[in-house]
């Protein structure tokens, strides 16, 4: 949905209402849980070292859980204190140059992986309400081989509006 002015609370709770039980945008729910795109998609991906150990790892997905990824500035999570479970479904209200964009999205997948590797993330996917179609995962992981705790998104999507 795009917006001239900011919506109100009131507009974000009727919005994300309408848009709880719908289903998704596109045909390829879970496909983000590969690094094959499904075919027709755009794929962005970014991976950063944020650190090494225990610690670091504890920190990220602490972050991770609480949409931190979503902290910039420009962009909100609504609402902010949504748990990181399936089926949860989320606003991301976003500021543009002269117009707000309110998207919704819903989580499809949980990542909870032990072992050599450590990793905690998920998968949300586009709803009826969003200026795209496709799916984005976040996650962290900490392999024990050399320490190192990353951060990872991988998305697929396609434009389902001209302003996309």
């Amino acid at each position: 949905m795009f917006l001239l002015r900011e919506p109100s609370d009131d507009a974000v709770r009727r919005f994300l209402s309408s848009q709880k039980d719908l289903p998704f945008s596109y045909g390829e729910v879970g496909a983000s849980r590969k690094d094959a795109p499904p075919r027709g998609y755009a794929v962005d991906r970014y991976r950063v070292k944020l650190g090494e150990g225990p610690e670091a790892y504890r920190r990220a997905k602490e972050a991770l859980g609480a949409w931190r990824q979503f902290d910039l500035g420009w962009v909100r999570l609504l609402p902010p204190d949504t748990p990181v479970e399936v089926g949860a479904t989320v606003g991301v209200l976003a500021r543009h140059y002269g117009f707000w964009s309110l998207n919704s999205a819903r989580i499809v997948y949980l990542i909870e992986v032990s072992g050599e590797v450590e990793r905690f993330g998920f998968g949300h996917g586009t709803l009826p309400g969003h200026g795209e179609r496709g799916e984005e995962r976040f996650s962290v992981e900490w392999r024990s081989e050399d320490n190192a705790v990353h951060y990872d998104v991988w998305a697929f999507s396609r434009p389902k509006h001209p302003l996309a």
